[in-house]
């Protein structure tokens, strides 16, 4: 068993649990990180989409309440069902887009200085939001209305050029919109269930050939680390914004973009090219 393929599956399932839901693109760090630690094979594609969907089933455990709650009612209560179609119309923008251009996305944007230079943008455009004056009209998921729904529906497609973070643009979109912090983020994080798992469905389909019996146990590794830091930055987070803006997520993103555009000027590190 290779011992430093396991450590190297075990520290990218970290980075996926902590930054799934964070506004800083999971799928970025993947790359960037991978890429670092020379983990861009065939396999290695399969992989995240592995730890992508345990981050995803973390979010289930965490909000299961909840989630059996909108199941048990879905035939008979107005709220559950009103709930599931909010949902179905928010993923229905990505979804279509997503079938239209992920391929093209996926050969053409998945590398490291691409996502640097989302990092970047996605940075300021955080800081832009949070310099706006701030009123939120919706303070909870359950208040909010269809239009609402299907506004932050479309900030998620953005989410389909590596860097820029689906968390960032469904939250920051939910801010632009009236959607109060917490309300943001929660239906963020409920967007990603059926979001997440369509797109790690479509994948495995994709990369079906890709996938083998020996990789099993890094796979597990990197799961299994997933789930665990995924659990603890989804309650961190939420306490986080209960009294914070996401300004510190504005600057990590400039920064670490930055240093990985400087490393590629300067020749310090061989970043895999477009």
């Amino acid at each position: 068993m290779d011992i430093q393929l396991l450590f190297t599956a075990a520290i990218l399932g970290i980075i996926e649990g902590l930054t799934e839901f964070l506004p800083v693109s999971s799928t970025g760090h993947l790359i960037i990180v991978g890429d670092l630690l020379g983990y861009t094979d065939d396999t290695s594609k399969v992989f995240k989409i592995v730890i992508q969907f345990a981050a995803i089933l973390a979010v289930c455990w965490d909000y299961r309440e909840r989630l059996i709650k909108v199941a048990s009612g879905l035939t008979t209560e107005p709220a559950s069902q009103r709930f599931v179609g909010m949902l179905f119309v928010a993923f229905l923008p990505a979804a279509v887009l997503g079938l239209m251009f992920h391929s093209t996305i996926k050969s053409l944007l998945f590398n490291p200085l691409t996502v640097a230079t989302a990092l970047v943008v996605g940075g300021f455009i955080i800081l832009y939001v949070e310099k706006r004056a701030y009123h939120p009209r919706v303070e909870t998921v359950d208040a909010m209305s269809w239009g609402d729904a299907l506004k932050v529906g479309f900030a998620q497609a953005l989410a389909m050029i590596p860097g820029t973070s689906r968390s960032g643009s469904t939250i920051m979109g939910g801010l632009i919109f009236g959607l109060s912090r917490k309300a943001a983020a929660e239906f963020s994080f409920f967007l990603a269930i059926p979001t997440m798992f369509a797109a790690t469905v479509y994948d495995l389909y994709k990369n079906w050939s890709l996938l083998r019996l020996e990789d099993v146990p890094v796979f597990a590794v990197g799961s299994i680390a997933s789930f665990v830091a995924a659990m603890w930055a989804v309650k961190s987070f939420i306490r986080f914004i209960s009294n914070h803006t996401f300004i510190v997520f504005a600057w990590y993103r400039i920064v670490f973009g930055l240093i990985v555009l400087a490393t590629w000027q300067l020749d310090l590190v061989s970043w895999s090219e477009p």
